[in-house]
């Protein structure tokens, strides 16, 4: 592939760039990393790595609409597979007549620039015009064809839509909804260096609209790169769902307390233990890159912690990164499909097998019955998943409870995906047992 020809400020060369990171997800990469290495490859500034990253995220979002519309426009698959994501891409923003994010002229062209540009497509430039065009022409009957599949209405997997209706018969399309809008920028205010109010009054002062929707969450009314939010690199607030907001206060951390933040990358639920409380904290995790994120969040917030590297499944015997000493609390938040949080990566749910969830679940029992031989008595442990299914959530936490003679605590438990007015979170599910 290559970029050469394009202009790298021209919707041909975003539109190339995203539909070479929707094939590197289709191979089984994740979209943060596909981005990043087409970034690389194609040497992409500033600007232009943000409309590629926007247009691969529409797709991922509506790619289950643009597969069937583009199986009605063409006659077979369009091959290479470079070709058939560039068309994914292009269906995806004509589409979208609510929040068009380019004219459909312009959507045309330069889609039929970037096929041309490639030598690997150039033989396709003319199908590729055609099908663009009929579609403009055909869009309104179109589409009423496309919805009338599942997977053209939903933009899931269909065993993930059956899967939804078995587990929430009366909330399914509400959950499958909210997890096809695109999500907020949702902050974390730094309690120890300001106060909500404070920092509502410091955006209100750059004309950055937000409002408050929990103990320390705000919600911008626009998103925006974090270098653009005032005091951000100085640590006065941190992007966060305010779902996950609720895991430091449920640990109910004092002063003083030995605390273990097992599987803690990329360190949001860390900095926020250490924000509320002046604890011994250990961050686990089994990635070294993952913990250099954590290393990266604890220096621009001036906090400190342990960082652990290790297995959190293995080690209660000591033999490997505990060193024996029983902790107060300990925060597991569990290796999960991350059903709950497609809003914010919609490429999970093209990603994930059906039988993800029950290999996920047994690796999740055994880290939260190893954790909990690391629990002095009385301590207490939060189980979190960013999952909304049942076996990794509610029925993990039941079965936990009874293996290990468990008394569990008010918790919210499952948490629905929310996207409206007065809530707006991910998916997320909690649990508390003291011991």
């Amino acid at each position: 592939m290559t970029y050469s020809t394009l202009k790298k400020d021209s919707l041909a060369f975003s539109l190339l760039g995203a539909a070479q990171a929707i094939a590197l997800v289709r191979d089984g990469a994740a979209l943060p990393q596909a981005l990043t290495q087409v970034f690389a490859q194609s040497a992409a500034p500033a600007p232009t790595r943000g409309a590629i990253q926007d247009i691969a995220y529409r797709t991922m979002r509506g790619i289950g609409r643009a597969e069937t519309l583009l199986s009605n426009l063409a006659s077979r698959p369009p091959e290479p597979t470079l070709l058939h994501c560039l068309l994914c891409a292009a269906l995806c923003l004509l589409a979208d007549v609510d929040d068009p994010a380019y004219e459909n002229f312009t959507v045309v062209n330069q889609a039929v620039t970037a096929v041309d540009s490639d030598p690997q497509m150039a033989h396709a430039k003319g199908m590729a015009n055609a099908v663009l065009r009929r579609f403009l022409r055909e869009r309104e009957a179109l589409v009423a064809i496309a919805v009338k599949t599942p997977f053209g209405l939903w933009n899931y997997p269909v065993w993930w839509i059956d899967r939804m209706k078995a587990a929430y018969p009366e909330q399914w399309q509400a959950i499958l909804t909210a997890g096809n809008a695109a999500p907020p920028l949702t902050l974390r205010v730094n309690r120890r260096k300001t106060t909500v109010a404070a920092y509502l009054e410091t955006l209100a002062s750059h004309d950055i609209g937000a409002r408050q929707i929990g103990a320390d969450a705000i919600r911008l009314d626009t998103a925006m790169p974090v270098t653009q939010i005032p005091g951000f690199e100085d640590g006065l607030a941190s992007v966060q769902d305010a779902a996950a907001q609720l895991a430091a206060p449920l640990l109910d951390v004092q002063d003083g307390m030995r605390v273990l933040d097992a599987c803690a990358a990329p360190g949001g639920k860390t900095c926020h233990i250490l924000e509320t409380a002046e604890v011994e904290l250990t961050a686990l995790d089994n990635n070294p890159k993952r913990l250099q994120r954590i290393t990266q969040n604890l220096q621009r917030l001036q906090l400190q912690a342990t960082l652990q590297l290790g297995d959190a499944s293995i080690g209660s015997d000591g033999k490997d990164w505990w060193d024996g000493k029983l902790f107060d609390r300990i925060l597991a938040d569990v290796p999960c499909t991350a059903s709950g949080i497609v809003r914010r990566h919609p490429d999970i749910r093209w990603l994930r097998r059906k039988t993800d969830t029950e290999q996920l679940a047994t690796l999740s029992a055994k880290i939260l019955d190893n954790l909990w031989q690391m629990l002095r008595p009385d301590g207490k442990l939060l189980l979190v998943t960013c999952s909304v299914w049942p076996q990794e959530s509610e029925a993990q936490a039941a079965a936990f409870a009874q293996r290990n003679n468990a008394r569990r605590l008010p918790a919210p438990g499952q948490l629905l995906p929310r996207a409206d007015v007065e809530q707006d979170h991910d998916g997320l599910f909690y649990a508390l047992f003291q011991k």
